[in-house]
């Protein structure tokens, strides 16, 4: 049995007053009626831009899975006072899986493997209609929802649970189910992943684009712990809690994981360039001409040649403004590059904006955004029993 550390001095409940998350439904709502709107008057740039949206949240809520099962397995205590806020992020998955519907209901205009037509006249595409055909893709999205709700669900339950019984037996449940969910979320993510972005192009392949999407994912996952960390230090949230040292740690890993984002991407690009495979090769070429290659090369440039020059000082990596800057930039690229790997397939010519891509980005983002102040105000923000918690109390940072 356990008992509240007594260093945690701060208050573990958000303020009654704070409704951030009716805000963010606001704003959700209104997006989402102004992408109905756009549905009804440009079919296929809804689609493509609800799909781009969908899968820019969704991103989130999945590294943040993996981050907390990692945790678990790993035993580690740093992260234990920032836990709850990706346990917010993936408890919500189920509930988010509903927003997959309009991505099955716009399949003919999103993939072009759905055309029968098409497939038939074309060798390639015959040979992966065992694969990719609309009853299997389906299946898959209920199979992955279904196991990525359940961890998530299950995950912060136990976690919460824990707080009310003080029973540190939990932990053990805690592994039990993170350790095959590391391996089950490998081959989910991979899957998902090749279904939603890489069959846009279906004569394209890519072995590693599961990889490259969880390093993507990875990475963003902690410049959006660091803001949110700062925003409840603004708001006198957690200041004795969260200390230096977290945000030292937050700070390494978001530079670990940009080091990595950025092997995976040019690995994935330098293998295909090499092997000079006509099938692979053309989704590049067309994302290197036009107004697409100054997308391209600002992806280099400011997803990783930026962050990694800023994030590589040691002191940086606890430097207040630095750390926000970097963590906007790199959030504003993953949304840029989540549009980069979408949009070229329906604007090949170029960068094309379109109002519906912000319509979908705000009503998705809105409710995603609002499940998670819903969730994190209800509970404790801090796993105030968790056993590793004193150890995470105690962390400092040496200079």
């Amino acid at each position: 049995m356990a008992s509240t550390s007594p260093k945690l001095t701060d208050s573990v409940q958000l303020p009654a007053n704070m409704d951030v998350a009716k805000t963010f439904y606001g704003f959700g709502i209104v997006g989402l009626i102004a992408s109905l709107v756009g549905y009804f008057l440009n079919k296929d740039q809804f689609f493509f831009s609800y799909l781009t949206s969908f899968t820019i949240f969704t991103s989130v809520a999945l590294a943040s899975l993996i981050l907390v099962m990692i945790h678990h397995i790993t035993k580690s205590s740093w992260g234990t006072v920032l836990r709850r806020i990706p346990e917010s992020f993936m408890s919500n998955l189920g509930i988010w899986s509903l927003f997959m519907i309009p991505v099955i209901l716009g399949m003919s205009s999103l993939y072009s493997w759905t055309n029968a037509e098409y497939v038939a006249e074309d060798p390639i595409m015959l040979g992966k209609v065992p694969y990719l055909n609309i009853p299997f893709f389906v299946i898959r999205q209920f199979i992955y929802f279904g196991i990525w709700g359940y961890m998530g669900y299950r995950l912060h339950k136990v976690s919460v649970e824990m707080d009310r019984t003080n029973d540190w037996g939990l932990t053990q449940v805690l592994k039990n189910i993170s350790a095959p969910g590391i391996l089950i979320f490998s081959f989910t993510v991979a899957f998902a992943s090749f279904d939603w972005l890489m069959s846009l192009d279906a004569h394209w392949f890519s072995t590693m684009f599961g990889v490259y999407f969880f390093a993507m994912s990875f990475q963003v996952i902690f410049p959006i712990i660091i803001l949110m960390v700062f925003w409840l230090h603004k708001k006198g949230i957690l200041t004795n809690t969260i200390g230096k040292a977290h945000i030292y740690d937050l700070g390494a890993w978001f530079f670990g994981f940009t080091v990595f984002y950025a092997y995976i991407a040019f690995s994935q690009f330098l293998l295909q360039y090499y092997a000079n495979i006509p099938e692979e090769t053309l989704w590049f070429y067309f994302r290197l001409e036009g107004s697409w290659a100054f997308v391209t090369y600002g992806l280099l440039i400011c997803r990783f040649i930026i962050p990694f020059i800023v994030l590589l000082n040691r002191d940086s990596k606890h430097h207040y403004k630095l750390l926000i800057f970097a963590s906007i930039l790199v959030i504003f690229m993953h949304i840029v590059e989540i549009h980069w790997i979408v949009m070229p397939v329906l604007n090949e010519g170029g960068v094309s904006l379109s109002w519906l891509d912000f319509a979908t980005f705000i009503g998705l983002g809105g409710i995603f955004m609002g499940l998670f102040f819903q969730r994190f105000k209800k509970h404790n923000i801090v796993p105030v029993n968790d056993p590793k918690l004193a150890d995470s109390l105690n962390k400092h940072y040496h200079q």
